[in-house]
């Protein structure tokens, strides 16, 4: 059964991210919007997807990227309106794919009413206690009131006028709300109730860690027993009342929840709280066939207490294109090791984001897949006056930022007129009319493997049993017959005895599965 087609859907789905500033532009300014997005729903639904994640397409400054939104309940004009979101929400499930929207709940935009307002009113204001301002230390206040780090590079409290400072665990334009306040609570699951009922089917939720400090503010002390604003017990209350509105619609939540810790992790999961969580183990894990095995046992057993399906993601809109990634010597993916100027073998990660596809296609619960992958996108190089994200100039231009994995998709083998970031000149040959042509190409990769996935029963949720393989192979079972093999090794191995296969990322040579390739089999 398809995963559109079930109650739970969530647990198998395949589903899309869509960053609409870089998908598709309707109206030729140069700028993906939501009629663009529109006009590719037959391509979104011959991909084979079951959902859309849209990434933030509220009004916003675009300070980060839309992660800075000034109003919940309207669509940036940039991207279209109100009407055009809600007819796009309809249209989408006419072809039976469903619609997941950003909720960013750690931080609004400077340029909100609500801080604006804080601005205006001054200190000890009702209107300041929505966020967290207070006076600075030192003999005229001149330090901040604490040594929290930032999320990115940078400080996380910024002094306005009067003299008080305010906390942004993002950029100054980012100012944190403060949880505590019951007014901050009702306004979330206010805008939760408002997409709803436009008919949104989820919701993913930024930063999902991050959302309760401790009152006190203390100074950060590395190996503290408890994290001043990371993963704090007071969260939980928060996601089991959001859970409640879910649940009055039969909508599900994702968290974008990075959390080493697996027990702490897998609370977030309970039945009575989020559907399911990111897994950034797997996506950060090198190309390494023992490293892999161990990301996917720990993230199933992270999930089994409390019988939540995993999420599998290669990429998405804040880390390394998996063809660069993966074409690297230092395969695996930190935000402190993504440099300028650092080699790759674009044929190599091409072979293994071929092969990774399959894998995590392959895996037991739901996959993401971002914008591009499917065509085989590298990292794009921006000339640095072309840099828009704010993690690059936090970084004082050490990091390259995030803007190389948002480039505006080429459709066709003619770029955008004049996109809002520009296109390397060698992409015509990933675009996606010339792909469509080609049998052997990565979408058309995608395309089966979305396919077969949807029509066989032993994919998406389910139990998974690892069979014995030459070292350097990883080969696991799933139900109703279905194998997959991934060779890791440096020489081709035989494989398997099966009846049926039902698809390669590679071509095979002589009945053997060469290095950096996978198959699925029916044994």
């Amino acid at each position: 059964m398809a995963a559109h087609e079930s109650d739970d859907w969530w647990r198998s789905a395949a589903v899309y991210q869509v960053y609409v500033r870089s998908f598709a532009d309707g109206d030729g300014d140069g700028t993906g919007d939501l009629a663009g997005v529109r006009a590719k729903l037959p391509y979104l639904a011959e991909l084979g997807v079951d959902a859309l994640w849209f990434t933030p397409w509220y009004l916003s400054p675009l300070a980060d990227g839309g992660y800075d939104v000034a109003d919940y309940r309207a669509i940036d004009p940039a991207f279209g309106t109100l009407a055009e979101a809600e007819k796009l929400i309809a249209e989408a499930r006419g072809f039976g794919i469903r619609t997941i929207v950003d909720i960013v709940p750690n931080h609004i935009s400077d340029q909100h009413p609500w801080f604006r307002a804080a601005l205006a009113a001054g200190p000890g204001s009702p209107e300041r206690e929505l966020f967290h301002f207070r006076p600075g230390r030192g003999e005229h206040g001149e330090l901040p009131p604490n040594t929290w780090p930032s999320q990115f590079a940078g400080d996380t409290w910024t002094r306005v006028a009067d003299g008080e400072w305010y906390l942004h665990l993002f950029t100054p334009q980012q100012p944190d709300l403060n949880w505590a306040h019951p007014a901050v609570r009702q306004e979330h699951e206010d805008v939760l109730r408002f997409w709803f009922e436009r008919g949104v089917a989820g919701v993913r939720i930024d930063s999902a860690a991050l959302l309760a400090k401790d009152p006190a503010l203390p100074d950060f002390t590395e190996g503290a027993d408890r994290h001043p604003y990371i993963d704090r017990d007071e969260l939980h209350d928060i996601y089991r009342s959001w859970r409640a509105v879910a649940d009055e619609y039969g909508a599900i939540f994702v968290g974008e929840v990075w959390l080493p810790d697996s027990e702490r992790f897998a609370r977030y999961l309970r039945p009575d709280e989020l559907h399911t969580a990111f897994n950034f183990i797997f996506m950060a894990c090198p190309w390494d066939a023992d490293l892999l095995r161990a990301s996917i046992d720990d993230t199933l057993a992270e999930h089994a207490p409390v019988g939540a399906p995993a999420t599998w993601v290669l990429c998405n809109h804040d880390v390394t294109r998996t063809v660069t990634r993966y074409g690297r010597e230092d395969t695996g993916f930190d935000f402190a090791t993504k440099r300028f100027g650092t080699p790759t073998d674009l044929a190599l990660g091409t072979r293994r984001a071929r092969a990774a596809a399959l894998l995590s296609l392959a895996l037991p619960g739901s996959v993401y897949l971002y914008q591009g992958e499917e065509l085989g996108l590298p990292e794009a190089d921006i000339p640095p006056e072309r840099i828009q994200d704010p993690m690059h100039f936090r970084s004082g231009g050490v990091d390259p930022g995030r803007d190389g994995c948002r480039v505006p998709l080429p459709w066709s083998a003619d770029p955008w007129a004049t996109p809002w970031l520009p296109q390397p000149a060698d992409w015509a040959r990933y675009a996606a009319d010339r792909q469509d042509r080609d049998p052997s190409s990565m979408l058309s990769l995608y395309r089966r493997a979305l396919a077969v996935r949807q029509v066989q029963a032993g994919f998406g949720d389910g139990a998974l049993t690892w069979l014995d393989a030459p070292h350097g192979v990883l080969s696991f079972a799933r139900e109703d017959g279905l194998r997959c093999v991934v060779n890791f090794a440096d020489e081709p191995v035989r494989l398997p005895d099966h009846r049926t296969l039902l698809l390669a990322s590679g071509p095979l040579t002589g009945g053997l599965l060469p290095k950096d390739t996978a198959v699925w089999l029916r044994a």
